[in-house]
């Protein structure tokens, strides 16, 4: 069927294809000199950040390991073994958030633990 078409409907096709396809690397090289013209990144303020996310990261694993404890707690109290084990994957989660999340952020900016 696009052998009945003519020739420069099928042209028009084809460059407007390319085009398309083209239009993101055209406009990311279009920035790529105000990039250039920026200045430097005043990174003073990373690591208070990154210790503030760190914190939330402790505070937030100590949340979610003492729910899920509580909630595994409450449904083996009541006989229900099978019903706590999610429980307890939530409270390995969140000792897992508070272990190795507040580690991993402490490694980006050399804090100590």
């Amino acid at each position: 069927m696009s052998r009945n078409r003519p020739l420069c409907n099928r042209l028009f096709q084809h460059s407007l294809r390319a085009g398309r396809s083209l239009l993101p690397a055209l406009f990311t090289l279009a920035f790529v000199s105000v990039a250039h013209a920026q200045g430097t990144i005043d990174m003073s303020g990373a690591t208070t950040l990154m210790s503030s996310f760190k914190t939330f990261a402790m505070y937030a694993g100590a949340v979610i390991c003492l729910g899920g404890l509580i909630f595994a707690g409450i449904r083996m109290m009541s006989g229900r073994f099978s019903e706590a084990i999610p429980g307890l994957f939530g409270a390995l989660f969140g000792a897992g958030v508070l272990g190795w999340g507040a580690g991993w952020i402490g490694s980006l900016t050399g804090q100590s633990m």
